[in-house]
């Protein structure tokens, strides 16, 4: 299985970092090709440097860390070449509220899963994950011991599923389902099992479940 990531940014750079830990071969696309490769160099060797539309013809899975809104451009941009693919979306539609703060960006009763799962072509697969926890504890939360921090997702595709589940559990976190895409809201920032929600905190697979 192929693993690209679209973004280089603080989640993605976060991901990247964590499945090449955990033994993935990965490719990594961005908007600037001497920085992106510049990256996976110091990935030492598990990570191949790749145009975007590269990265997307080439891969199974793609991970679009990349924010909200360009998803949305992007999803148009390369829509043919999503067919067939697994899309994983960590995205979480807010924006600064300009008191030091962040604002939703879409009607309080919307998830960006939703949204960008209508927006998907026929065939292509989405998986809402990666999104569930900030970049400082995507960062330092990996192999959490003696129990690992989850990571929940949503997808209304099993298969698409278990493929992202492994690429969780590689990347040093715990995976916990909580069902299909209609339940994404929850994982989004402001959402009861989000860091950055009700939930505020890292949790165990075990303490994941009895919430879920």
């Amino acid at each position: 299985m192929n693993t690209a990531i679209i973004g280089l940014g603080n989640i993605g750079s976060r991901v990247a970092t964590n499945l090449a830990r955990g033994g993935e071969s990965i490719i990594v696309a961005g908007r600037d090709m001497a920085k992106t490769r510049a990256f996976a160099d110091k990935l030492g060797g598990k990570a191949h440097a790749l145009p975007v539309e590269d990265a997307v013809r080439g891969a199974d899975v793609v991970i679009l860390a990349i924010y909200f809104d360009a998803i949305r451009e992007f999803l148009a941009a390369h829509r043919g070449a999503l067919l067939g693919k697994v899309v994983v979306d960590p995205s979480n539609p807010i924006a600064p509220d300009g008191k030091g703060g962040f604002r939703k960006t879409i009607a309080q009763d919307q998830s960006s899963g939703q949204i960008i799962a209508g927006l998907l072509p026929p065939g292509a697969e989405l998986v809402k994950a990666f999104g569930t926890l900030g970049a400082e504890s995507l960062g330092s939360a990996d192999n959490r011991a003696p129990e690992r921090a989850t990571l929940f997702y949503a997808t209304d595709f099993p298969e698409a599923g278990r493929a992202v589940a492994k690429l969780i559990t590689a990347s040093g976190f715990a995976p916990v389902s909580v069902g299909g895409i209609a339940q994404s809201i929850r994982i989004e920032v402001g959402g009861d099992l989000h860091e950055f929600g009700k939930l505020g905190r890292l949790v165990s697979a075990a303490e994941a479940a009895a919430l879920v």
